[in-house]
């Protein structure tokens, strides 16, 4: 009763079942004081590389229609809501804008990242993102975590609604504070050494009392002999003056190190490999490319997965789902060079599984007529129109 009242007067209410930072925040459940916020977060350049490499590469595939006819899969591209995806969500956003956006807003908020999709009659019309401040997910308390939407404290119903989230009800940005903010302290302690001038290489002390006056000679003399960009000179100092050299810690003498690990620990903490962050002291050609199809495999084909889910459930009819599905053209990520795609496409159509104008396609050139048949171009035993050769059981 008394969260109706609050919703009659446009408060909105919190759920324990999923607390995000704001609620954790009151109870002292957040990381500690080395931790900070996504606006803070974003400047170090590591996890805006981060953000921007899962983000950005999901975006720049292309958005297909899919349609399930018999055993096989056909392009559905005469849906409406294929012309919606590619091109563009809504007046104001293309399709690029719109997945960008929204992993990058599942990256860095832990409500994740919201789309309306604005319906007439049952057709989408348009999907719009909203920022997470403008709208809240509850979820049920008896452990089915069913959600609960409004967009500026107004209901909206979960069959129009795209959410994309993290695991753990928390995003990556908010699960690696701490490492993100050790980075951060790296950052600002580099700047003042930079802007407050760097240490010391040693001191000169003085075993008598001295007078100020003898003070500034000894200053002065030691400027005269060191000072100025002038160095191996001898100095000669009154009142017992002993040099010191000083040496650094341990601790700074790793300093590189430190914030080299820090690049490690942000890498970690958002599933991507290191080298993709330009941490390349590890790297090298035959592991640079290994890391790239990891990448492709454990880093961004989740984040694939979830999308197109949330996507199907939000796009198509409960009687259109059983047919159609979204699909992210992964073709151009996995896109090896000319040579090795020519090779792999002539052996391909060699053996029949493709015919010339698949083939023709993957490398995006038209149709050509006659390229329909599956024969082998290279024997004179299988040619168009020819008997088709015997399959081995």
């Amino acid at each position: 009763m008394f969260a109706t009242v609050k919703n009659w007067f446009g408060m909105t209410t919190k759920s324990l079942a999923a607390p995000d930072a704001d609620l954790q925040a009151i109870f002292g459940a957040l990381p500690s004081g080395l931790s900070v916020g996504a606006a803070q977060a974003l400047t170090v350049p590591a996890v805006a590389s981060a953000i921007r490499l899962l983000s950005e590469a999901a975006a720049c595939l292309d958005l297909k229609i899919m349609r399930r006819v018999g055993g096989a899969e056909v392009d559905a591209s005469d849906h409406p809501v294929a012309a919606l995806l590619a091109a563009r969500p809504n007046d104001w956003t293309c399709s690029f804008e719109f997945v960008r956006d929204m992993i990058a807003a599942a990256l860095v908020s832990d409500k994740g990242a919201l789309a309306l999709a604005n319906k007439v009659d049952g057709r989408v019309i348009e999907l719009v993102r909203y920022e997470p401040a403008h709208f809240t997910v509850d979820y049920s308390g008896d452990g089915r975590l069913e959600p609960s939407f409004r967009i500026n404290n107004v209901p909206v119903s979960a069959d129009d609604v795209v959410h994309l989230r993290s695991p753990f009800a928390r995003c990556p940005l908010s699960l690696a504070a701490d490492a993100i903010g050790v980075a951060k302290t790296m950052e600002q302690h580099a700047g003042r050494l930079f802007r407050d001038g760097a240490r010391p290489s040693g001191v000169l002390s003085l075993k008598d009392r001295t007078s100020p006056e003898a003070l500034k000679r000894i200053r002065e003399a030691w400027q005269f002999a060191h000072g100025g960009g002038k160095s191996g000179g001898t100095a000669i100092v009154e009142g017992g003056a002993e040099y010191t050299q000083l040496t650094l810690a341990s601790t700074d003498a790793q300093f590189l190190e430190l914030r080299t690990f820090q690049i490690v620990e942000i890498s970690r903490a958002f599933r991507v490999p290191p080298s993709m962050l330009y941490e390349l002291d590890r790297a090298t050609w035959s592991n640079s490319e290994q890391m790239g199809k990891e990448f492709l495999t454990y880093s961004l084909e989740p984040w694939l997965r979830a999308f197109e889910g949330a996507l199907r459930r939000a796009l198509f009819t409960a009687e259109e789902r059983r047919e159609y599905r979204v699909a992210f053209d992964r073709d151009d990520l996995t896109r090896a060079s000319l040579t090795e795609r020519a090779t792999a496409i002539a052996s391909l159509i060699s053996s029949r599984v493709l015919n010339p104008n698949e083939g023709r396609d993957w490398i995006d050139l038209p149709p050509r007529p006659g390229g329909e048949e599956y024969a082998n171009p290279n024997t004179g035993s299988s040619q168009p129109g020819g008997a088709p050769a015997e399959v081995a059981a």
